[in-house]
C-alpha cells in the first residue's frame, strides 16, 4: 500500500481525459502530413488516410482497454510489467521516457516554426519562441493536471474550430478535376503514404501515463478515448479532403498546405492564423507528454528502476517536481544543440521514432496477454500490434537509438548487481 505522499492526486475528468487524448495524437501531424501525403500518393492518398482512419479505434482502444484495467503512473510500462516482467517493463519504460526529451522540443520547433515563417523570423526566434513554448508545458505540469487538463479543453477547443474552419474556407477552392488522375504514382504510393500517416495515429500510449489521476478510469479511458478517435479521425480526414481539393500541397509547399488554404481566404491574416494555430496544436502537444513522461519517470523511480530523486513530488502541488526538472534539462540542451547548427530539425524528428514505435507494440503485446478475458481486447490488441509491427522497419537508422537506451539499462543494471 503507497503512502499518500507517494501518491498522485486524481484530478482528471471525462473532458480534461477527451482533450489530453485529442491533443496527445492531434500534434504536429496535422500541419505537415496532409500535404506530404498528397505530394507522393495525389488525390489516392485519401485511401491511406481513409483506412488509417478505420484502423484508429483499434489503436486508441488498445490503450484505453489497458488503462481502465490497470490504472497507473507507470502506463505502457506498468502493462509490460505485468505481462512480461519488470526487466522488459523497465526498458519500454526507458523507451518512452527518452522519447519525449528529443519529441516535445521536436513539437515546439514545428509550431515555433509555422509562427516565425508567418511573420519573417529567422531562426533565432522560432528557437526562442519553442523555449518558451516548452517552459510553458512544463509549468502548467507543476501547477498539475487539474489545470493541464481545463488548458487543453480550452487549446482543443480552439484547435477544432481552425481546423473546421480551414475546411470550410476551402470548399470554394475544391474543384472536381483536382481528383484526377486519381493514381498518378500508382498503388505503391498508397503504401507509402499510409507508412507517412501512421505517425499521426500513435499517441494513444501517452495518456495512459496519466491514468493514475483518472478520477473514473474506466469511462475516462474507454468512453474518452473512443470520442477523441473519432474526432481526430473527422479532423484529419476533412483536412487532407481539403488540402487534396484545393491542390495546396502543389500551390502553397506540402509541409505548409495548410497556410496555403487559410491565406487564400483570410489573406496576410491567414498566415498569422495559421501560425497561431501552429503554436496551439504544438503546446497542446507538450503539455500531454510532458506530464506523460514526468509520470514515468515517476513511476520508474518509485520502483527503484531509476534515480530514487525523480520521485519527488511538489509539496505544494503533488506533481512530480524532480521528475519535471530532468526534463527541462533535457529541453534546454536539445534547444541549444539545434540552435547550434550541429542537428538538423530533419535528423530530430526521426531520432525517437523508433522507441514510440517500440512502446507502443510493448503496450499491444502486453494487451494480447492481459485483455484475454475480453474477445474485443484482444482482437483489437492483435490489429494494433500487427499494424505498428509493419511500420517499424520504416523507422531506418533511428534504431539505433532504442538500442543505445538497452545497452545502458544493461549497464545500469549490471553496475548495480556488482554493488550487491
Amino acid at each position: 500500500m503507497r503512502s499518500n505522499s507517494m501518491q498522485l492526486k486524481k484530478t482528471i475528468g471525462m473532458p480534461q481525459a477527451v482533450a489530453l487524448y485529442i491533443s496527445a495524437v492531434l500534434g504536429s501531424g496535422v500541419l505537415i502530413v496532409p500535404g506530404l501525403a498528397a505530394e507522393l500518393a495525389g488525390p489516392a492518398s485519401l485511401l491511406a488516410w481513409g483506412g488509417m482512419v478505420l484502423l484508429i479505434l483499434p489503436l486508441a482502444l488498445s490503450m484505453g482497454l489497458l488503462s481502465a484495467r490497470y490504472p497507473d503512473a507507470g502506463g505502457v510500462s506498468h502493462f509490460v510489467t505485468l505481462a512480461f516482467g519488470p526487466r522488459a517493463g523497465v526498458i519500454v519504460g526507458w523507451f518512452f521516457l527518452m522519447s519525449v526529451p528529443i519529441g516535445a522540443p521536436v513539437a515546439a520547433l514545428t509550431g515555433a516554426g509555422y509562427m516565425t515563417a508567418a511573420l519573417g523570423l529567422g531562426e533565432g526566434a522560432r528557437t526562442l519562441l519553442a523555449a518558451v513554448m516548452l517552459a510553458a508545458g512544463l509549468l502548467i505540469n507543476i501547477v498539475g493536471m487539474q489545470l493541464a487538463g481545463r488548458v487543453q479543453i480550452a487549446v482543443v477547443l480552439a484547435i477544432v474550430v481552425v481546423l473546421v474552419m480551414a475546411f470550410l474556407f476551402a470548399i470554394p477552392n475544391m474543384q472536381s478535376e483536382h481528383y484526377t488522375p486519381f493514381m498518378p504514382h500508382g498503388w505503391l504510393s498508397i503504401g507509402q503514404a499510409s507508412a507517412i500517416l501512421f505517425w499521426c495515429f500513435i499517441g494513444w500510449e501517452a495518456v495512459s501515463h496519466l491514468s493514475e489521476e483518472f478520477t473514473n478510469p474506466r469511462k475516462a479511458a474507454i468512453q474518452g478515448v473512443t470520442i477523441a478517435a473519432i474526432i481526430v479521425g473527422v479532423l484529419y480526414f476533412l483536412t487532407a479532403l481539403a488540402t487534396v481539393g484545393t491542390q495546396s500541397y502543389l500551390h502553397g509547399g506540402a509541409d505548409v498546405s495548410l497556410v496555403w488554404i487559410v491565406s487564400q481566404a483570410l489573406g496576410s491574416w491567414g498566415g498569422l492564423l495559421a501560425g497561431l494555430t501552429g503554436i496551439f496544436i504544438c503546446t497542446a502537444t507538450v503539455i500531454a507528454y510532458a506530464g506523460a513522461a514526468s509520470r514515468v519517470a515517476y513511476a520508474l523511480a518509485r520502483q527503484g528502476a531509476a534515480p530514487q530523486w525523480m520521485a519527488r513530488l511538489s509539496s505544494r502541488f503533488h506533481t512530480p517536481i524532480a521528475a519535471l526538472g530532468f526534463l527541462a534539462i533535457c529541453f534546454a540542451l536539445v534547444l541549444v544543440i539545434y540552435g547550434s547548427g550541429l542537428v538538423s530539425l530533419t535528423t530530430l524528428i526521426q531520432l525517437p521514432n523508433a522507441t514510440f514505435i517500440l512502446t507502443y507494440l510493448g503496450g499491444c503485446a502486453a494487451g494480447i496477454r492481459l485483455l484475454k478475458g475480453s474477445r474485443m481486447g484482444v482482437t483489437i490488441s492483435w490489429i494494433s500490434f500487427a499494424v505498428t509491427a509493419v511500420v517499424f522497419p520504416f523507422a531506418g537508422w533511428a534504431v539505433l537509438y532504442p538500442v543505445v537506451i538497452v545497452v545502458l539499462c544493461w549497464l545500469v543494471s549490471f553496475k548495480r548487481r556488482a554493488r550487491i
